[in-house]
């Protein structure tokens, strides 16, 4: 029992680095020896907790190469479902750029009636695939604080940002559509034609209130949009 309590401790403790940021997706977590060092204990130790965050779908092992963070999605272990970011950063690299943090009146949202008077905390973000433009994103998030300094926000996971927040997702809906984009949005994906995939995210709390809305417009020529389902 002791053993086991051990290990999951060192796996709670690198998740914890994982979803803040600390240790990024797409970039490999210390050595086996490292870890060892880190934390004190034996290389099975290591091994176990390391096995775990596999098999929740935080981190891929390959041999010669080291052992990968592929996801910080806060709802791994939740879902039978792997994203698509871990099946991303399993093929190529994926990194982010903040465009914009702001704070929005909930008339100027696309959803101004499901958010009624509230202050709505607006972030834009640019997803790259091997540098190369690949994703836009716009979260819209009612009644909450821009985080100083915005680099927080970052390397961040959104919902463990949302969770310190005191904000957590009990369920989603997604939605999904062909869209023709616009002059910007255009630009920044450096598409010559305007079709895109559009995922629009709902996120809502154990008392059904919506707190999340996302609007992601992925240029799937890059890489198609792929879901993976454990039966």
């Amino acid at each position: 029992m002791v053993a086991q309590i051990l290990y999951q401790k060192v796996a709670d403790d690198i998740k914890k680095n994982i979803l803040s940021g600390i240790y990024e997706v797409g970039s490999l977590i210390p050595t086996e020896n490292d870890l060892e060092k880190k934390y004190d204990v034996s290389k099975i130790t290591v091994r176990k907790a390391v096995e775990l965050l596999v098999a929740e779908g935080y981190l891929t092992k390959k041999s010669g190469i080291g052992t990968r963070v592929i996801s910080n999605n806060l709802f791994n272990k939740l879902s039978k479902a792997r994203s698509y970011s871990s099946i991303v950063n399993e093929q190529s690299t994926l990194t982010k750029e903040i465009l914009a943090v702001k704070t929005l009146d909930s008339k100027d949202t696309p959803i101004e009636s499901a958010f009624k008077n509230q202050k709505v905390m607006y972030i834009k973000r640019l997803y790259s695939l091997d540098n190369q433009p690949f994703i836009i994103v716009e979260h819209y998030l009612p009644n909450l604080q821009t985080p100083t300094p915005i680099e927080e926000l970052k390397n961040q996971s959104l919902y463990k940002f949302l969770k310190d927040s005191g904000e957590e997702i009990s369920s989603f809906k997604d939605q999904f559509k062909a869209v023709n984009l616009n002059d910007e949005d255009k630009t920044l994906l450096q598409k010559t034609d305007s079709l895109a995939l559009q995922r629009i995210r709902r996120g809502y709390s154990n008392k059904g209130n919506l707190i999340e809305y996302t609007l992601s417009i992925y240029d799937s020529n890059k890489m198609p949009y792929e879901i993976e389902y454990e039966i």
